[in-house]
């Protein structure tokens, strides 16, 4: 089993549940993996936290960097933070951020896959009509990524 190195601020520390709300409320988030010529690549990413299982779950096009890199390496990060709140007449902003350490598999069943894109959509919209429509003409070229969780960490921060 591997051992996670103590965050360092660890007063600033959320709990478990915080840092579940905020992969719940929060639309997207960075995607890390390890990229070309072994260079970290972050990229702005939709998700979605399946509570059933504990898993995160992306989607995207079947092709291009993220793909690659995944493909030849299955360790990720994922970050998410929240909009942040400022105490009254104080300028810092009060920052809430999910740090997550897992690695990734491609979703290969065809309605599995489709099923957690409905789920995703849900997180934005409830327009029935254009889910459906995404997923009949989009969801053919879409790749579905589950994400399991092997550390996460939370905590809140202040920008003074």
């Amino acid at each position: 089993m591997t051992e996670w190195r103590k965050m360092v601020r660890a007063k600033q520390a959320i709990s478990e549940e915080e840092c579940i709300s905020i992969l719940k409320t929060q639309l997207r988030g960075v995607l890390s993996v390890l990229g070309e010529h072994d260079y970290p690549y972050g990229v702005p990413i939709d998700h979605w936290y399946n509570e059933e299982n504990g898993k995160i779950y992306f989607h995207g096009s079947k092709v291009g960097h993220k793909i690659d890199a995944m493909k030849k390496h299955d360790k990720v990060s994922f970050c998410v933070y929240d909009e942040g709140y400022k105490e009254e007449g104080d300028w810092a902003l009060n920052i809430k951020s999910v740090v997550i350490f897992g690695r990734v598999r491609f979703v290969e069943d065809k309605d599995e896959a489709m099923d957690i894109c409905r789920k995703l959509c849900y997180k934005f919209t409830d327009d029935e009509e254009y889910i459906e429509h995404e997923i009949k003409y989009s969801g053919p070229g879409t790749l579905v990524i589950e994400m399991s969780i092997d550390h996460m960490t939370g905590k809140l921060v202040n920008e003074a």
